[in-house]
C-alpha cells in the first residue's frame, strides 16, 4: 500500500498557523515580486483565480476583505521540513514529491488498519505543526493520488482520509476521477484521450495496452497498469537535478554593468551552493539577460550565451568568474534590463572529477567552500559572500505583504503575551 500526504493550501495554511485569527477567512499568497496569485485558501477560491495578476485584482481583494501575503519561502521551507521529518516516523521509505506532498511506501504494513493508520498520520501532523493535511491510501501510487483527491474533495464525509482497499472502491474512484485530473496526464494527452471518447480514469484503464503504448508511450502504459491496481510506478529515490537555474526579475530596471554583474555573480554563487548540496560539479553555464518585454515604449534586447568550462567545478569563486565572462559577451549599453539568470548544466559527480593536464579547479576551494557552507548554514543566512557581491543585498523583491520568518529568524520569532 502507498499513502500520499498532501498539505491543504500549503502556503496559506502556513500563514494561518501563526495568525489563527485568519482561520476561515480568505487568504492569497503572491509570487516573487508580488506578481500573481500562487496560493489561495478555500474561502478565496471563489473570488480569485489561480495565477491572477495582483495589480488587476486589488479592488477584488479590498471588496471581499482578502488578506494578501508576499511569498515567505524561508517559512514555507522550514514548515515543509518539519512535516517531512514527522512523516519519516511512519515509514522508512519516504519519497518527498514536492514542498507539500510526499509518498509513503507502506509495504509490510498490511496487518494494520489502513484507515486508522491514516488518521494517526493526520492527527500527528496537524497536532505538531498546525497544518491541515489530506491522506490518500491505496495499493499503487497513482491510486493513492486518486484517493487523496477524494479525501480533499469530501472532507466532511472522509474526515480527510480515504482508503481504496478493494476493487469496488477502485472502480468507483476511477469513474469519479476525470481524465484531465489523472496524475501525469497533461492538457495535450487529455485532448488525445477525449478524442477517442475517454473522459474518466476508468475509461482510460479500459483502453488496450497497444493503443496506450502507441499514443502515450511506455510511461502512459505504466500509468494505466498502476491505475488498474498493478503496482508499476515504484517509490523513487531523490534524484539529482539535471540542471540548476537561478533567475530573477529585478525590482527595477538596471542599466549599469556593475549592478547587473553583482546580480549575475550572486546567481552563480547560489548555483554553486545547490551543486554542492547534491555533490555535483558543472561543466557548462548559460547566462541570459533581457529587457522588459511588456514595456513596448522601451528598446528591447535579449541575449544568452553558453560558457563551456575548462574543468568541472562547484566553486563559487570559479563559477562567479565564468558567469562574469559570459555576461561581458552579451551585455550592451543603452538598454534597461529587467531580468537575468544563470543555469548550470552538464553535471559530473564531485567524487568522479578527472584531472586535466592543463587546467583544473583550485583544490583549495573545496575546503574553503565547505567552511563557507558550514558557517552560512549555522548562522541561517548568507553570512559570507564574495567581494563582488553586495554584502547588504541577497535579492531584493517587492514584498509589501511579507509575514515574519517565525521559525527561521530569532529576531522575528513569535511573541506570546500571557495575561
Amino acid at each position: 500500500m502507498y499513502a500520499l500526504i498532501d498539505c491543504n493550501n500549503f502556503y496559506a495554511s502556513c500563514e494561518r498557523v501563526f495568525q489563527p485569527h485568519l482561520n476561515n477567512k480568505p487568504i492569497v499568497v503572491l509570487s516573487n515580486n508580488d506578481g500573481c496569485v500562487i496560493a489561495r485558501s478555500n474561502e478565496a477560491k471563489k473570488y480569485i483565480p489561480m495565477g491572477a495578476p495582483a495589480f488587476k485584482f486589488k479592488s477584488v481583494f479590498e471588496e471581499h476583505q482578502i488578506t494578501v501575503f508576499s511569498s515567505n519561502y524561508p517559512l514555507y521551507g522550514d514548515m515543509s521540513n518539519r512535516v517531512m521529518a514527522l512523516l519519516g516516523e511512519f515509514t522508512p521509505d519516504l519519497e518527498i514529491y514536492s514542498i507539500d506532498e510526499a509518498f509513503l511506501n507502506l509495504f509490510g504494513f498490511e496487518h494494520l488498519d489502513m484507515l486508522e493508520y491514516g488518521n494517526q498520520i493526520k492527527k500527528r501532523i496537524e497536532k505538531s505543526t498546525g497544518l491541515p493535511i489530506s491522506v490518500g491510501i491505496a495499493p499503487t501510487k497513482s491510486l493513492s493520488k486518486a484517493a487523496n483527491k477524494i479525501a480533499k474533495k469530501f472532507p466532511v464525509k472522509t474526515g480527510g482520509v480515504y482508503v481504496i482497499e478493494n476493487e469496488e472502491k477502485r472502480i468507483k474512484a476511477l469513474k469519479w476521477l476525470k481524465a484531465e485530473d489523472i496524475w501525469g496526464i497533461g492538457r495535450r494527452l487529455t485532448d488525445r484521450l477525449k478524442a477517442v471518447g475517454v473522459n474518466t480514469a476508468y475509461e482510460f484503464t479500459q483502453l488496450s495496452d497497444y493503443w496506450v503504448k502507441k499514443h502515450l508511450t511506455v510511461t502512459g502504459l505504466r500509468l494505466k497498469r498502476d491505475l488498474s491496481g498493478i503496482s508499476t510506478i515504484k517509490t523513487e529515490e531523490l534524484n539529482s537535478k539535471k540542471n540548476i537555474a537561478v533567475t530573477r526579475t529585478f525590482s527595477k530596471n538596471l542599466t549599469e554593468y556593475k549592478d547587473i554583474k553583482e546580480r549575475v555573480v550572486t546567481f552563480a554563487v547560489t548555483c554553486s551552493e545547490k551543486l554542492r548540496i547534491q555533490n555535483s560539479a558543472c561543466n557548462s553555464l548559460l547566462v541570459f539577460l533581457h529587457t522588459n518585454q511588456h514595456r513596448k515604449d522601451l528598446d528591447q534586447y535579449a541575449r544568452n550565451v553558453v560558457v563551456k568550462l575548462p574543468f568541472p567545478t562547484n566553486s563559487a569563486i570559479e563559477l562567479a568568474k565564468f558567469a562574469d565572462m559570459g555576461l561581458k559577451q552579451i551585455f550592451k549599453n543603452g538598454f534597461q534590463y529587467k531580468k537575468a539568470g544563470v543555469i548550470a548544466s552538464d553535471f559530473t559527480p564531485a567524487e568522479q572529477i578527472q584531472l586535466s593536464l592543463f587546467q583544473n579547479s583550485n583544490p583549495k576551494h573545496k575546503s574553503l567552500m565547505k567552511a563557507v557552507d558550514f558557517l552560512n548554514a549555522r548562522n541561517g543566512g548568507k553570512l559570507i559572500k564574495l567581494g563582488s557581491q553586495n554584502p547588504k543585498k541577497t535579492w531584493i523583491m517587492n514584498q509589501e505583504q511579507l509575514s515574519p520568518r517565525y521559525t527561521t529568524d530569532l529576531n522575528e520569532i513569535i511573541t506570546v503575551k500571557a495575561e
